[in-house]
């Protein structure tokens, strides 16, 4: 004879399947008190949720995949009033920033660009205190490739940089004077090149002679010298 099969499962399937967490749940506590609300899948954070932090009151709002941050969340931290000011928003991979997101320093210090594991990689603009402004290529949290740094009186920078540093060709503007430095930079250290008048009738703040014109015989292959020289130096 065959049996028919059984209308109900057995008890204790049906109590483990209660006992596993899937779908959307309301609060549940960590045993160190850290506490999440949303979606999981196979007793782990999956989907739409949020997670606070009981040591640091830290919040995080936003997708998750196998108990990780992925995706696109805000992380918030607490305010004096009990409310929450958010820090950082954009994507996440394996529970770190990555990909595109904006992240809050202060209230005047921002950056807004790309991630990769956490730091700052690829191409952001960073707003810093003093006002002065930094856009360009990064790389592992530093000013590192092509960008062009701005003061906060409009003077600007427009060239190569390596490991936050200005280091390589370059163009150095001071607008305020009305005049332009054009060369190579190492460090942080302007080491050979050319000043010039540049819309010196219009600056704010001119110097009080204009620039002498150059009559070496050949001034251009002295800086070319200059430069091979910095070069094998740089090596």
């Amino acid at each position: 004879m065959i049996r028919p099969p059984k209308d109900k499962q057995p008890l204790w399937k049906i109590n483990n399947d209660k006992a596993d967490k899937k779908g959307f749940r309301n609060t549940v506590y960590s045993v160190n008190g850290n506490e999440y609300t949303g979606e999981w899948l196979n007793n782990k954070r999956h989907g739409k949720g949020t997670y606070k932090w009981k040591a640091t009151k830290n919040m995080y709002d936003g997708d998750w995949k196998e108990d990780k941050r992925n995706g696109f969340g805000t992380l918030s931290v607490p305010r004096e009033d009990g409310g929450y000011e958010k820090i950082y928003s954009g994507g996440w991979k394996n529970d770190k920033m990555h990909g595109y997101g904006t992240y809050f320093y202060g209230t005047k210090a921002y950056f807004e660009g790309e991630w990769y594991m956490g730091r700052k990689s690829g191409w952001g603009r960073m707003y810093y205190e003093d006002g002065s402004v930094y856009e360009g290529e990064w790389y592992d949290d530093k000013r590192h490739g092509q960008g062009m740094y701005r003061t906060s009186d409009e003077n600007r920078y427009e060239g190569e940089w390596q490991d936050d540093k200005k280091h390589g060709h370059g163009k150095y503007y001071f607008l305020d004077k009305g005049q332009v430095y054009e060369g190579v930079w190492f460090e942080d250290t302007a080491k050979c090149g050319e000043m010039k008048d540049f819309c010196r009738e219009t600056a704010p703040d001119p110097s009080k002679y204009p620039l002498p014109q150059c009559y070496l015989a050949n001034s251009q292959q002295i800086l070319n010298n200059a430069e091979e020289d910095l070069s094998i130096k740089d090596i």
